[in-house]
């Protein structure tokens, strides 16, 4: 079954894409601008945040640079809010310089009014990162 985007859905989509784009940049600045005062950002290992500059701070740390390659995003209607999922991989460096490609993500968005309210990142860089350091258990 087949459901049709609504204005509302399509916007969601939207709001979405530009947030990502700006925190490839990285740019947190124009990032904040799409989500909510109080927005409520777990990334992985439920590290919390509540701002775009504290994500950036974190990519930093993990790694040199760190893009997305966005391959999917699913968008579905809620009651006073619309669910995007947004699915890919990571390409990049890690901080030693090592490049790294096919690294798979899935962030989850909750939009109200206009904004993300809520952002849940899953991405297998842990698991990547204990291969890189020769641990496969």
């Amino acid at each position: 079954m087949t459901i049709a985007a609504t204005d509302e859905t399509a916007e969601a989509a939207a709001i979405v894409a530009r947030f990502l784009e700006a925190s490839m940049v990285p740019d947190p600045i124009t990032a904040a601008s799409y989500v909510a005062p109080d927005v409520i950002i777990t990334f992985t290992g439920g590290r919390r945040y509540s701002h775009p500059r504290e994500t950036a701070a974190f990519n930093a740390g993990r790694y040199k640079w760190v893009k997305k390659n966005m391959q999917r995003t699913d968008v579905m209607p809620g009651n006073g809010e619309t669910i995007v999922y947004n699915l890919g991989t990571l390409y990049g460096e890690w901080p030693d310089g090592t490049p790294f490609e096919g690294n798979r993500y899935v962030d989850r968005f909750v939009v109200r009014g206009g904004k993300i309210v809520q952002m849940d990142v899953w991405n297998d860089s842990a698991e990547r990162l204990l291969l890189h350091h020769g641990i496969t258990a």
